[in-house]
């Protein structure tokens, strides 16, 4: 084999550089495969490090830091005046943690001798003698094809444009990629979908100063989860200032001169209203288009998704695939932990992904988190059950923060006391339903919950005292 010919030749290939595939390259390499990773965005980290979760939240957290110095520090006896917005400084330093983070990684495929083959990847034809050819198309026409003896397919997703009725323009009617990169203040967001995106991004330009209104086709806010939290963050955020049309169905969005003109039917009757930006945030697809796929016989499934099985095999030999492209909740840490997973499958070992461990977060804040499945999901499955809730307006330590809105609830197997599942609106959610997803790993109790010690004051106490709740013995209420 010439060198040219050895250095084209890999144990595994992953099609895609976002949480998924940038962690199974890395778990791949430390387990011994020699291993590329093709991306042709000019940084590594997807979807999800450069234009989703991580300046999502930078801007959440500096948005926040904004409204709680105008709203919230005269409380905690400071005194500020002039307070004022700096934009530019907001989106700059919101790059530079991207940035910062996105180096991290390259520096990771570095360390780990991993391959980054900068392109489009595609399958260039059928397997031959168990080999499979990966073209990678560059930005300047050429392209190169790489051996390997098995292909990760990590490509993630993208946002659903609603090309009949409010297509994109990427200036009046906007993705949540746009969103992240205005240069001022709406005056007025129309946000279609009040969904985790649509009520994250609603938040951040609610609190920088833009009315908002959230159009939204089912009768409450984030549908998908449990209906006591839906309902608390409707009430929150109608309190923080969004304005929300439940039951609405969106007919059109069409530019008109320097605004745009939103049509849709609610309660019975066509309506419209004129807004500065629309953002559409109905959900997002998987990005499974010009893999070359049909050229080694690989059929998508109905829903656009790729299909495999258990151990993440698609039924070409050879081929896996994970994350946003594969069924379930579309999540970075779902992801990553598929990645490692499949790469120790591929590497021999005994791979495996608890699906019913996987935390569910909203950055609003209060935040929203939740593992496990919900109270209505639970009645529809015949379950015999039973809740505890706490508010975080019992907590001493919400109580000091002046956050205090918001509660946890915990669902129990009625007879084993087996946790169903943990849901929460309050502050640092994000961060407090790690106890809860590892509780489910061990499958834990709510009895577990309630016997842990937890440090006083902190917020983690309201997750104790749900717990003593589900057995009618809450405490501190």
């Amino acid at each position: 084999m010439s060198g040219d010919a050895a250095a084209n030749q890999f144990d595994v290939i992953i099609i895609g550089a976002g949480p998924g595939g940038y962690v199974a390259a890395i778990r791949a390499a430390q387990l011994g495969l020699k291993t590329a990773c093709v991306e042709s965005r000019g940084t590594l980290g997807g979807t999800c490090l450069n234009v989703g979760c991580i300046p999502s939240k930078a801007l959440l957290q500096s948005s926040e830091a904004f409204s709680h110095v105008q709203h919230k520090i005269a409380e905690h006896g400071v005194r500020v005046s002039g307070v004022e917005l700096d934009l530019p400084q907001m989106m700059k330093r919101k790059d530079e943690v991207v940035k910062g983070l996105t180096r991290g990684i390259e520096g990771l495929f570095r360390k780990n001798k991993i391959t980054w083959l900068q392109g489009h990847g595609r399958f260039a034809g059928p397997a031959k003698a168990g080999i499979h050819q990966v073209a990678v198309d560059k930005a300047d026409g050429s392209s190169t094809i790489h051996a390997t003896k098995t292909v990760i397919i990590a490509t993630g997703s993208e946002p659903v444009e609603l090309k009949a009725i409010a297509p994109f323009d990427h200036k009046f009617v906007i993705d949540s990629t746009d969103a992240l990169a205005l240069d001022k203040v709406p005056g007025h967001l129309v946000v279609i979908g009040a969904g985790v995106i649509g009520l994250e991004m609603g938040s951040v330009w609610k609190r920088l100063g833009a009315k908002v209104t959230v159009i939204e086709a089912a009768d409450r806010v984030l549908p998908p989860m449990d209906g006591a939290v839906s309902a608390a963050m409707h009430k929150i955020l109608v309190k923080q200032g969004m304005e929300f049309l439940l039951g609405a169905k969106l007919t059109g969005a069409k530019p008109e001169g320097k605004s745009v003109r939103v049509d849709f039917e609610h309660e019975g009757a066509k309506k419209d209203l004129k807004a500065d930006k629309v953002l559409v945030a109905v959900g997002r697809r998987p990005n499974t288009f010009k893999l070359g796929m049909e050229a080694i016989g690989l059929s998508l499934q109905p829903n656009g998704r790729v299909p495999v099985d258990g151990h993440f095999k698609t039924p070409v030999a050879g081929v896996y695939a994970i994350g946003d492209v594969i069924d379930g909740l579309m999540l970075a840490h779902k992801a990553e932990d598929e990645g490692i997973a499949c790469a120790e499958i591929i590497a021999g070992k005994a791979g495996h992904v608890n699906y019913d461990a996987i935390p569910n977060v909203v950055y609003t804040w209060p935040e929203v988190a939740s593992v496990g499945i919900t109270e209505e999901q639970a009645k529809s499955k015949g379950l015999d059950y039973k809740t505890g809730q706490f508010p975080f307006a019992a907590n001493g330590r919400a109580k000091a923060m002046g956050d205090t809105d918001g509660f946890v609830k915990i669902i129990a197997d009625g007879k084993t006391d087996r946790l169903l599942g943990v849901h929460m609106v309050g502050p640092n959610a994000s961060e407090l339903i790690a106890e809860a997803a590892i509780a489910f790993e061990f499958a834990g109790s709510a009895e577990d919950l309630a016997r842990s010690s937890h440090a006083h004051p902190t917020l983690a106490e309201a997750i104790k005292e749900a717990a003593l709740g589900v057995d009618k013995r809450t405490i501190h209420m």
